[in-house]
């Protein structure tokens, strides 16, 4: 008889949350990690007393109440609401677009005086049937915030020509009509006060862990530990790659403290549109949780090329690439003793409560 009843790949959230689920139903579970840490890309860290978001901005956000009373069941969240800005070569632009954004740019007061400047802009660049990011995003914003607010940054985050990306990517672009800041739409938002560490360290407190394990390193001798795999890596790697390598994008971080700096940005999240400088977007850490410590910690952003061995962040989830995943997808079907879940295992984008969910769905269906 195995030691364990689940061997779980992977101590982010799809695999901290099924651990815990399963520990509550009497299972045995044991979570490796290849990285140092739980909490994947969630982690937080204290420097100089300022919890540090590790991998990028992780803001809280669903509409979901039965997600957002799960999560709070852990720790309790401030009412932190995302409103980033973008610098546009030292000019300072609401983000999402709202009517502060068009204030600011063209003068205007009302939304039908917006409305009908981006209506003409899309007019005169003769856009029908948008087949790109750079003809959708013009139909949507109009041609003065595609140049400033949008053109650079997403070439940047995506290392490629707007005109050369597809258009979905940006269907969802935020743009209201309305004297609004706030990011998201949705009902609840926030971040865990004292960083998100303390969610994974509550759920994984009954589960065997062991940090710097590389599942490949040690592969049949840790399956070998417990009937079961739920495996949340990459799954190109699981299969050893033989429908081919599925793309990402990544990113590169640049973490400092400045002493004696008790704000730098006055604001969580200021993006970087313009072309020109190498990073799309600085994170001042402090301000997640309204922080009046008398020194700041900042990161930077870098989007960089992907090659095997980076860090995956972004998948491109292009024709090619949806092509490849398919087929791994079949094979993992067929899966009796391995459940795959999460974002790598998936190839697919997902925010912090669309995890959680098809953790909690996951976990229902293997256990009842």
């Amino acid at each position: 008889m195995s030691k364990y009843d689940y061997l779980i790949v992977g101590a982010g959230l799809f695999g901290s949350v099924f651990a815990y689920e399963a520990t509550k139903k009497g299972k045995k579970c044991l979570v490796i990690d290849k990285r140092n840490h739980i909490g994947g890309n969630v982690f937080t860290e204290k420097i100089a007393g300022i919890n540090v978001h590790k991998y990028g901005a992780h803001i809280f956000h669903t509409n979901d109440k039965k997600i957002w009373d799960y999560i709070n069941q852990f720790v309790e969240f401030n009412r932190f609401t995302n409103s980033p800005i973008a610098n546009y070569k030292n000019e300072i632009y609401n983000m999402p677009f709202n009517m502060n954004t068009f204030n600011k740019l063209w003068g205007v007061i009302t939304p039908e005086e917006a409305k009908n400047i981006i209506k003409k802009q899309k007019q005169e660049a003769g856009i029908k049937n948008p087949s790109n990011l750079e003809e959708q995003a013009i139909s949507l914003v109009g041609t003065d915030i595609y140049k400033k607010l949008v053109k650079g940054y997403t070439e940047k985050q995506w290392g490629r020509s707007a005109k050369n990306l597809p258009s979905f990517i940006i269907k969802r672009l935020p743009v209201r009509f309305t004297y609004d800041n706030n990011y998201f739409n949705d009902k609840y938002q926030g971040i865990p006060i004292g960083g998100y560490t303390k969610i994974f360290e509550k759920l994984l407190a009954e589960c065997d862990v062991y940090l710097g394990t590389d599942f490949f390193e040690n592969k049949s001798k840790l399956e070998a530990l417990a009937d079961k795999v739920v495996y949340t890596g990459m799954i190109d790697q699981f299969y050893n790659y033989k429908f081919g390598i599925l793309e990402y994008r990544s990113l590169r971080f640049e973490t400092e403290l400045l002493e004696g700096i008790e704000n730098y940005q006055g604001n969580a999240v200021v993006n970087y549109t313009d072309r020109e400088t190498p990073f799309t977007r600085i994170i001042e850490h402090k301000h997640f949780e309204f922080g009046a410590q008398k020194d700041t910690v900042i990161t930077k952003e870098y989007p960089k090329e992907w090659k095997l061995g980076d860090e995956p962040y972004y998948p491109i989830n292009d024709s090619t690439n949806n092509l490849i995943y398919n087929k791994y997808k079949e094979l993992a079907k067929a899966e009796e003793k391995v459940i795959f879940g999460g974002r790598l295992a998936t190839y697919k984008y997902y925010d912090m409560h669309q995890v959680i969910a098809s953790a909690l769905v996951t976990v229902q269906k293997e256990l009842g």
